[in-house]
């Protein structure tokens, strides 16, 4: 710490400190939290002491973005410093669908590992399990993600809301009876326990659309199962058991270097957080899962002081896309908003290209290198993470290694205000933001995803926003700009063909 505080004092950064003394890291991944969903981005009905804490203590962001609107491939963008569009298979993955992050290529994880650091995977994954054949789920899931860089993990396969319901630590299911064999099947119904289609009223919570096969814990899921009794969690656990698995990994990694990927369940549907939130927000149960979320943020800043690391760590908390209030149950989300914005001044939202799909909160603390109270405006994504820690880390990056990862590290640390000239955005349509500006693709469909009520950015016509002037996109100005409009259309076309993007 001395020699930290000598560097700090005579004006050295960056990789300066890391080669010296490397920092931990703690990235926070929140499901489906808006813009505007925590009190320090303006939110008034809820509120977010512990991460408002950490905002004051470092850098939010205002213009920090997932690749996508959905979450499965902004979780494969994040790991492998690769636009999802890139490849086939990167849409929202059933509970049993083949791992999609390449074994035996370089991974964010397998990277820090190199550098030196423990890592661990502790939360929702979601990225796929096995090698393509169907999974036994009775025994050791290979390939998942101790095979792409994470020396520990324990996680949920996919969703909340996606069978199995289940524990893996380290490619074992946890708590399974030999005697009561899980089965999984997306098709086609196994076993003969009751369904939310057939027996809604087993149900505690009603599904407003989908989500009406197995109930598992009185709530609907989508997919079959049968068997694993034993090993089904209750939604209301999910917290607590992640929480305590990332405190476990940090007490017992305290002596070295860790890189800890904490990928939270809130606010994903079913929201059922524990019992001491309900009720507690005045929101239904999606504002109760938030102040679940802020409780688990401060669990770990509590558990990084007690050890003395709190200086030392650098946090980043964000989202892995936008938020949406009725995502396939009845939980009083829409009913109970209260006057709550979750998008804030953004339009549209989870699945959307408009801002609202992949504009998230983003705060970066780091009390011994980022100076606390900072705001930045600099466009960053989380497909740069992989870039930045490498060049934090010492550790070179290979030609084929995250192509579309840009390094930006003294933007997300405060450095400087400068972030990306250009960022391709995928919400249904690809978007291109080009400094102030971003157009959005023509498609077809429609506007309005009737079924969670949220706009898709979907238009038949070229759109072009100022975002500088008109950040809830509200003024399409593209029919006043068409050389801009053509511009901006071959520059992301040309980005699009090509095989790498990383300077």
């Amino acid at each position: 710490m001395k020699k930290l505080f000598f560097l700090l004092i005579t004006g050295l950064s960056g990789p300066a400190i890391f080669a010296q003394q490397k920092p931990n890291v703690v990235l926070i991944y929140a499901d489906d939290v808006g813009y505007g969903d925590l009190s320090c981005y303006g939110a008034t009905k809820v509120q977010t002491p512990n991460l408002d804490k950490l905002a004051q203590s470092g850098i939010r962001f205002t213009n920090g973005h997932t690749t996508s609107a959905t979450c499965t491939p902004s979780r494969f963008a994040l790991i492998t410093g690769r636009y999802p569009w890139r490849k086939t298979g990167t849409g929202v993955l059933p509970g049993n669908a083949a791992m999609i992050v390449p074994v035996g290529q370089a991974t964010f994880p397998s990277m820090m590992q190199k550098a030196g650091y423990k890592t661990a995977l502790v939360g929702k994954w979601h990225l796929g399990l096995g090698d393509g054949r169907e999974i036994d789920w009775n025994q050791d899931i290979r390939p998942g993600p101790n095979e792409v860089g994470f020396d520990y993990s324990f996680f949920f396969p996919a969703t909340a809301d996606r069978v199995p319901t289940v524990f893996v630590e380290n490619g074992r299911v946890q708590g399974l009876d030999a005697n009561d064999p899980i089965t999984v099947n997306y098709k086609e119904k196994v076993g003969d326990e009751p369904t939310g289609k057939e027996n809604p009223e087993l149900l505690r919570m009603q599904a407003s659309h989908g989500h009406n096969n197995t109930i598992v814990n009185g709530i609907g899921r989508i997919g079959f199962m049968k068997g694993g009794r034993k090993a089904r969690w209750a939604d209301e656990e999910l917290a607590y058991a992640f929480t305590d698995k990332a405190e476990q990994f940090i007490e017992q990694n305290r002596q070295h270097p860790f890189f800890l990927y904490f990928a939270l369940s809130d606010v994903h549907v079913p929201r059922m957080p524990a019992t001491v939130f309900k009720g507690k927000s005045g929101l239904g149960y999606r504002g109760d899962a938030i102040l679940e979320m802020d409780w688990m943020v401060g669990r770990i800043m509590e558990k990084l002081k007690a050890l003395g690391l709190e200086k030392n760590t650098i946090v980043m908390f964000s989202s892995d896309n936008g938020p949406v209030l009725d995502d396939g149950y009845a939980d009083e989300a829409v009913t109970m908003q209260n006057g709550h914005q979750p998008l804030g001044p953004l339009r549209g939202g989870k699945y959307s290209a408009f801002e609202g799909g992949t504009r998230v909160p983003w705060i970066v603390s780091w009390p011994a290198g980022v100076k606390a109270g900072q705001t930045s405006d600099a466009l960053i994504s989380q497909v740069d993470l992989f870039a930045s820690f490498a060049k934090m880390t010492g550790q070179p990056l290979a030609a084929n290694d995250a192509p579309d990862s840009f390094d930006m590290l003294d933007a997300m640390l405060g450095k400087s205000r400068k972030g990306r000239d250009w960022l391709i955005l995928q919400g249904g349509a690809l978007s291109l933001v080009q400094g102030d500006l971003k157009y959005i693709t023509p498609s077809n469909g429609a506007k309005v995803m009737t079924h969670v009520n949220i706009e898709s950015g979907a238009d038949k016509e070229p759109q072009l926003f100022d975002l500088k002037k008109d950040v809830g996109e509200k003024q399409n100005i593209a029919a006043a700009h068409p050389e801009k409009v053509k511009e901006m259309a071959a520059t992301l076309q040309k980005l699009r063909d090509a095989e790498k993007t990383r300077k």
